[in-house]
């Protein structure tokens, strides 16, 4: 980095500038870098609402001084009655849209994530805060209002006329039939009574509450497979991340169905070829991150995908010997060719990356996601919830690698990091 800044009392990162002082500001009372990334989730997913939501998924990379790294995998699965033959009854054969209720065919996990981190923070951490003081900011925007950026007008504009048909964009998003202005104020009253409700009721009303049947009954009438069995049947789970040792330490990711062995692939293969003594402004440098990409690609083409369903263990895929065959088959004279792109819904597109170390080391790395802008653009009545479109990656062809099967999970792009450098120091990233 350039100019690092640098701070003893811990530090926090996020897209939104309300959202990382969510996080300093439960720091600063005494909070741990967990409780400090709960309030900042909660708040991201109301002041950035065209690439986040409490209706989409989360991923969690903790790490506490001493111990190995830990993570909460809190990605839904697809309804149970989300099949091949669903969409084929309703004339969908091709592959699943991007928007409407067709779209909105995965349970959204992410605050189940927070429910989970809740709980190992009060267990593990000692953690004081309550849910109530931790939702505290997100709550104050969502019935008070923020100030719309230039992103989310520009956003919302650009999408509007592909969304304002979907059940209950246009009265969530837009303003007289237009876009809100940057800098106007944007409320969200029903995403700040949601929100009151968890805050009290906990993290499992969302799921198998009084929230849980409101939310069931909204998604069944914007034409959505989920029911509320598919919400009860849900739980975030505690995982052991995927790791490689790297010349720089220990690198961490996130276990399928994300793209962490991705990731941790190309790191990998670039070590294998001792790119640092490669000038990053060369050409050179350039090829072998874009080969050593192409290379990993193909692992995630071919086998990458809901961790019960694939077919290789994916730590294997991190051997050293597996990496050594990868690099192996860069070609430093010559381009390989991309293939097929392999992974429908892959491509440009953005979301949220933020990271939490508190003052005594404990470091977190998270990503929380709708999906596509505005995911689906179904907003749900009642709660105001705006539903992921996650599952439009799943392929309608049964003998896809991503193939829909009831209760699968679907293939993520999103992937937290996390280094152990040599030397002590632990970085998080994404």
């Amino acid at each position: 980095m350039i100019h690092s800044i640098r701070g003893t009392r811990g530090m926090a990162v996020a897209p939104h500038a309300l959202a990382a002082q969510s996080a300093l500001a439960v720091l600063r009372e005494g909070g741990n870098a967990v409780e400090a990334m709960i309030a900042a989730a909660a708040t991201i997913a109301v002041v950035y609402p065209h690439m986040n939501s409490i209706g989409g998924d989360s991923f969690w990379l903790v790490h506490l001084p001493g111990k190995p790294p830990g993570a909460i995998d809190a990605c839904g699965a697809a309804a149970a009655a989300a099949s091949i033959d669903w969409y084929r009854e309703r004339g969908i054969t091709g592959s699943i849209p991007f928007r409407g209720g067709v779209a909105a065919n995965t349970v959204a996990g992410t605050v189940s994530g927070w429910g989970a981190a809740y709980e190992l923070s009060r267990r593990t951490l000692k953690g004081r805060l309550p849910l109530t003081r931790l939702l505290e900011d997100a709550i104050h925007y969502a019935e008070q209002g923020i100030a719309v950026t230039a992103s989310q007008a520009r956003n919302t504009a650009g999408k509007q006329a592909e969304l304002a048909a979907q059940p209950g964009f246009a009265r969530t998003f837009l303003v007289k039939g237009a876009a809100p202005a940057a800098g106007s104020v944007f409320v969200q009253k029903r995403v700040g009574a949601t929100l009151r409700r968890i805050a009290r009721a906990g993290t499992d009303d969302f799921y198998r509450g009084a929230l849980a049947r409101a939310i069931a009954k909204d998604l069944k009438r914007a034409g959505s497979p989920l029911t509320l069995d598919d919400l009860a049947a849900h739980r975030a789970r505690l995982r052991d991340p995927l790791s490689i040792a790297h010349s720089a330490g220990r690198l961490y990711n996130m276990t399928p169905p994300t793209q962490g062995l991705v990731s941790l692939l190309i790191l990998g293969i670039l070590d294998e070829l001792d790119i640092r003594s490669v000038g990053p402004a060369t050409a050179d440098y350039v090829h072998l991150c874009v080969e050593a990409t192409k290379q990993a690609f193909q692992v995630r083409n071919r086998y990458l995908t809901d961790p019960e369903y694939m077919t290789v263990d994916p730590r294997k895929l991190l051997s050293r010997s597996h990496i050594r065959e990868l690099a192996a088959a860069i070609d430093m004279r010559q381009a390989a060719p991309w293939g097929a792109a392999g992974r429908r819904g892959v491509g440009p597109g953005d979301t949220v990356w933020m990271g939490v170390i508190d003052g005594a080391g404990r470091a977190v790395s998270f990503i929380q996601s709708i999906y596509h802008e505005f995911g689906s653009g179904v907003v749900l009545a009642e709660s105001g919830i705006n539903w992921q479109n996650r599952g439009c990656s799943f392929a309608l062809d049964a003998g896809a690698l991503n193939a829909l099967r009831p209760g699968r999970k679907p293939f993520h792009t999103l992937n937290p990091a996390l280094a152990q450098l040599k030397g002590g120091r632990t970085m998080v990233y994404g």
